[in-house]
């Protein structure tokens, strides 16, 4: 997991709070390491990424949607849970930074491509994949600038917190036109939502790491 350092760790008001200590101080007492939940956050990426594709599918309960986003909400959950663990709990290791970034990228793939499979058309999936490459993308241009002015830029609009709130809202309402029997393409403005913001967030920080280079260099 990343340093103490502020700086280098996504801002969470959630990190504060007496139920987020009270399940990191649960999961100390059960031996529970930062690197088995970042893994485990990996298990429920999946489970909510495939629940969306099984919702999809005719003849299927529409409650299998409820179970989509919260499997993308516990990957959430486990996110803030390693963090809290390896800091605030102690228990930094050598490959946490590995084990942080690592399944993060891998997890955002297991949500959203299955998300975009579960528009069922040539578009939502394709636009699945580019949200993937996207959210990789995004990270990359973040772990760039970590690397060139030591500093990490999460700025949104559709940073890793925002996806997946855009498609648990997605889910959330594709189950609620299933149980009132209504057909609604809402996965493909989610998709189509969470694409554009990628590219805006994309831009503006590309924007931040140009402008604090030319900074550092005419200070230099």
């Amino acid at each position: 997991m990343a340093d103490s350092d502020p700086t280098l760790r996504r801002p969470l008001k959630s990190r504060g709070t007496g139920w987020a200590r009270f399940f990191s101080r649960a999961m100390l007492n059960m031996g529970l390491k930062p690197n088995t939940v970042s893994l485990l956050s990996l298990v429920c990426a999946a489970v909510g990424g495939a629940s969306a594709w099984y919702a999809s599918q005719s003849g299927n309960s529409p409650w299998f949607w409820l179970l989509a986003a919260t499997g993308v909400q516990l990957r959430l959950f486990c996110n803030l849970m390693d963090g809290l663990l390896a800091v605030e709990g102690g228990l930094k290791s050598p490959t946490g930074e590995m084990f942080n970034e690592i399944p993060d990228r891998l997890a955002d793939a297991f949500i959203l491509v299955p998300f975009g499979y579960a528009g069922g058309t040539p578009l939502t999936i394709a636009l699945g994949w580019a949200a993937a490459c996207g959210a990789v993308f995004t990270a990359y241009i973040r772990a760039m600038g970590a690397s060139l002015l030591h500093k990490h830029d999460f700025c949104g609009p559709m940073a890793k917190p925002h996806r997946m709130a855009a498609v648990t809202i997605g889910c959330l309402g594709m189950l609620a036109c299933g149980l009132m029997n209504r057909s609604c393409p809402l996965v493909l403005w989610t998709i189509v939502f969470i694409n554009a913001g990628i590219v805006i967030t994309s831009w503006r920080r590309i924007a931040h790491l140009a402008t604090g280079l030319r900074q550092t260099s005419s200070q230099s």
